[in-house]
């Protein structure tokens, strides 16, 4: 399936406000509404192949307003526009939520990595995504700003089915919010990322998994896990988060949580991988991870 460039309508948008107007326009009958396009990385891929949707599209690039990662006491605000080489320079980004260098280190190659976006990332839904684990792992949230106003998401609830999410067609993915951890939080942070493709890059995950645990002593307080490739949408496994708060992290624990994780999430088979190999790598991935947090207990005196 191919289209012909003239069934597309473009333009570029030079402030926020502009954007954010265009957006608000009526709905084409014969076009659809507008579309924010952002980096574009995904757009000859999906023109070649004759699905991208036809339509109007209303480049952001260049818009200053969603550039930049801002520190404060309390949390991290990402702009929307932010590549990938961003996240993974960023110091303290690299130091408090290493999830999402890891992530943007094992994105695409160096072309795809200066010019994708982290909010691009979010707004495309692909549940294959590389960015949306570590996100879910640390409980990130969206701000999304329209003619209307300005509105908080959590990310966890953004996605609801495949490619559907929680953001109205006249509104902006304008920053992703990151809540610093407070510096007298008890314990020592344990950050996993694994993600499990074809290739050790360049490739599209089989399976992605992204795992925040914190201890108190020797007691697991806080745990989240978000994976990625196992469901219709990016996964936060709340379900098996409970099961691990539940009593000490022993070798019962892990299997429940292993059952729990395994009627959670839903694998299917696929051109790139097939629903056993999937769900058989993602449990050996929770087992990693836990096993990682039984060594840190251990080592606690």
């Amino acid at each position: 399936m191919s289209h012909n460039l003239s069934e597309f309508v473009a333009c570029s948008a030079q402030s926020l406000s502009e954007a954010l107007a265009r957006l608000a326009e009526p709905t084409d009958p014969e076009r659809g509404p507008w579309r924010p396009l952002a980096g574009g990385t995904d757009v000859m891929v999906t023109m070649a192949a004759g699905t991208l949707p036809v339509g109007r599209y209303v480049d952001i690039w260049p818009l200053a307003e969603l550039r930049g990662i801002t520190v404060t006491a309390e949390a991290i605000e990402i702009g929307a526009l932010t590549t990938y080489t961003e996240l993974r320079e960023h110091p303290i980004i690299a130091t408090e939520f290493p999830l999402l260098s890891l992530a943007a280190r094992e994105t695409g190659a160096i072309a795809i990595q200066n010019r994708g976006t982290i909010g691009g990332n979010i707004a495309n839904a692909s549940p294959a995504a590389d960015t949306p684990p570590g996100l879910l792992a640390y409980d990130a949230e969206l701000v999304l700003q329209s003619l209307s106003g300005t509105r908080v998401v959590p990310y966890a609830r953004f996605h609801s089915k495949y490619k559907q999410m929680d953001r109205r067609p006249d509104e902006l993915i304008t920053k992703v919010r990151l809540r610093r951890e407070p510096s007298d939080a008890p314990g020592q942070p344990i950050h996993y990322y694994r993600k499990v493709g074809t290739r050790a890059a360049q490739a599209i995950s089989k399976v992605c998994f992204a795992g925040f645990a914190r201890f108190d002593g020797q007691k697991l307080v806080t745990v989240r896990i978000g994976l990625g490739s196992v469901a219709p949408i990016p996964l936060r496994c709340v379900r098996t988060e409970a099961a691990l708060v539940a009593g000490p992290l022993d070798e019962a624990l892990i299997r429940r949580a292993e059952a729990t994780l395994s009627y959670e999430i839903t694998p299917i088979d696929d051109v790139r991988s097939n629903l056993r190999y999937r769900r058989t790598v993602t449990l050996n991935l929770l087992r990693e991870f836990l096993t990682r947090c039984q060594g840190h207990v251990a080592s606690q005196p």
